[in-house]
């Protein structure tokens, strides 16, 4: 079941109440699941019932995106704010140092979290943060052609092409090595979602110039990276593990961008063998 908290930030401009949607599920040590740019908490549903059987699972929606409202006027989406508001948000939940898992966008956010000793373990999916500039802006050249394609389709059109395989293929290949295996309410729920994301022109602009080139000691962390990736090149794997020598760099096969959903035993394993 959803559920959205709301809380208070501080900013350069005063004061700002931030909300943001949430669920959570099973027991054990806190685990906080952050999805991509443009997608929603539920692209975790494939490994949630894993990773809740051991653990206390929070996967939220990111300000924004889902059905969290936008950031208020003062609140750039940075790394340094989105860190602030993560940590209000475990605070409001009453979590302190929880683990933390991201793809992508919540890949960065998370090695972030690390950084700043607000996290107890990372695991980081294709996380954003470690492009050459050519690279960065190929990048979000392919998440605005999303975006446009998402906004332009009419509903009925992007509802009939998710009843077949090759029309789920043709809605989320970028982002999936086995887009067969997406379930029809799924595909709809995100490609509407990826319409809906008014976070989405902020957090790119945020986005260029977002690089993570720090380390992160004292903590486990492993970067996984799946060998089908086709906004984010493997790599850049490479590159996440001169910065963070003490990480253990996990090549996941088969799997594209958002490995959730191509390999869900592989990515709750790496999660979990994280967080223990």
């Amino acid at each position: 079941m959803a559920h959205t908290v709301s809380f208070t930030v501080d900013s350069p401009a005063g004061r700002r109440t931030v909300g943001v949607a949430y669920e959570r599920a099973g027991s054990g040590q806190p685990l906080v699941l952050m999805h991509g740019i443009g997608h929603h908490r539920q692209a975790w549903d494939p490994v949630l019932r894993i990773l809740a059987a051991e653990r206390d699972v929070i996967a939220l929606d990111l300000p924004g995106f889902g059905t969290s409202p936008s950031l208020p006027d003062g609140l750039p989406y940075d790394l340094r704010t989105m860190a602030s508001v993560l940590s209000s948000f475990f605070g409001t939940l009453g979590v302190r140092r929880p683990h933390v898992a991201g793809n992508s966008l919540g890949g960065l956010l998370a090695l972030e979290l690390g950084r700043r000793r607000l996290a107890r373990s990372v695991s980081a999916l294709s996380p954003a943060g470690f492009w050459t500039e050519s690279e960065r802006r190929y990048a979000f050249g392919v998440l605005r052609a999303m975006r446009g394609a998402a906004l332009t389709m009419p509903l009925p059109l992007i509802d009939r092409l998710s009843r077949s395989a090759p029309g789920r293929t043709a809605l989320t290949s970028t982002i999936y090595a086995r887009p067969g295996r997406r379930s029809p309410e799924a595909v709809v729920s995100e490609t509407v979602a990826l319409r809906g994301a008014t976070g989405f022109h902020g957090t790119l602009a945020a986005g260029r110039s977002a690089a993570f080139t720090d380390d992160v000691p004292g903590i486990p962390v492993t970067i996984a990276w799946g060998s089908k990736d086709l906004i984010l090149p493997r790599r850049q794997g490479v590159r996440a593990k001169h910065v963070i020598p003490g990480a253990r760099l996990v090549r996941l096969p088969d799997c594209g961008h958002v490995p959730m959903n191509d390999d869900p035993a592989a990515v709750a394993r790496i999660i979990l063998d994280t967080s223990r």
